[in-house]
């Protein structure tokens, strides 16, 4: 666990955009990225995230064929949804434009109780151009 408690604050939100030829498509991000204290594998990572997205009060999926584990989460509890990726050995909160900040302080709540080790988190955010 860790002493201190990141805010989760989101500094830009992402816009959705539907381009005339279909689809979705954002502009700009906001990525909070969960690395812990002690190198693991993608693989224990991945195991430790589905394993807490498989309690309530998410519902979550994989519907996509991507290189990277990549999950679009549910919260219901917050009413909200977000995208949570494992990749580079860290585990990334994708931030979507009705993402609240509680549902990711939420997750990080329970990956720290869960895990035997600390987190840092960092924020990486663009807005739309």
């Amino acid at each position: 666990m860790s002493d201190s408690e990141p805010s989760f604050s989101i500094p830009h939100r992402p816009r959705r955009r539907y381009p005339r030829r279909g689809g979705v498509r954002y502009e700009g991000e906001t990525i909070f990225r969960l690395s812990p204290s002690l190198d693991r594998s993608e693989e224990r990572l991945v195991s430790l995230v589905t394993e807490i997205l498989d309690d309530d009060p998410y519902t979550f999926g994989d519907w996509f064929d991507l290189p990277v584990p990549m999950y679009l989460v549910r919260d219901h509890d917050c009413d909200t949804t977000f995208r949570v990726v494992v990749r580079y050995g860290s585990v990334e909160l994708h931030v979507l434009p009705d993402t609240r900040s509680s549902a990711l302080r939420a997750l990080y709540r329970r990956l720290a109780a869960r895990s035997d080790v600390s987190w840092s988190v960092s924020c990486e955010s663009k807005p739309d151009a």
